[in-house]
């Protein structure tokens, strides 16, 4: 799958990414949502940055991810400008050590989750890490939204004890409701 996905041209990427960020901000739960915890894009994943921006200047609570290589767990960081992040771990954004404002968990309203496939009961596969699935595991009633390029879609993901599905996934052609109920 990842190779599927480095194989799609940047236009598609950014021109599929757009759709989707319209479809996400159209989302009750993405309006209601006073701080969200956005991914930060690299390569050829579903574009964030135009998001991330738009909820700055839409004056929303912006959430980044700083990854623990050593704990395989992610913290929490609150941003207040785009010039707050610089490339780190795994070559991703995430924020300048001096701008750091790490935030408790407890303070998220919503997670834009990566994947690179899910299916549509809301399995995905990750990079690997579990960084994400150790998150969700803590903060299970928090509504979780994936996003992915519909190719990304598959009949079925392989489950592990520790995978921790999402619970919408937003694509250029659709919206997947993972739990049936529109998180309410």
């Amino acid at each position: 799958m990842k190779e599927r996905r480095n194989l799609e041209p940047i236009d598609s990427i950014l021109e599929k990414s757009k759709q989707i960020e319209q479809l996400l901000t159209k989302q009750p739960i993405y309006h209601e949502a006073s701080s969200i915890l956005f991914y930060i894009s690299y390569g050829s994943e579903v574009y964030t940055h135009n998001l991330v921006k738009q909820a700055l200047q839409n004056e929303k609570t912006v959430l980044v991810p700083i990854s623990d290589t050593e704990t395989k767990t992610l913290q929490v960081a609150h941003i207040v400008s785009w010039d707050d992040l610089a490339p780190s771990t795994y070559n991703i954004l995430e924020p300048r050590k001096e701008r750091q404002q790490i935030v408790p968990l407890e303070n998220i309203d919503l997670i834009i989750v990566p994947g690179i496939a899910f299916d549509t009961k809301g399995n995905r596969l990750g990079h690997g890490g579990g960084y994400y699935d150790w998150l969700l595991s803590k903060l299970s009633t928090v509504p979780t939204i994936g996003l992915a390029f519909s190719f990304q879609i598959v009949q079925k993901i392989p489950v592990e004890p520790n995978d921790q599905p999402v619970k919408m996934i937003i694509t250029e052609k659709q919206i997947i409701d993972c739990l049936g109920d529109k998180f309410r």
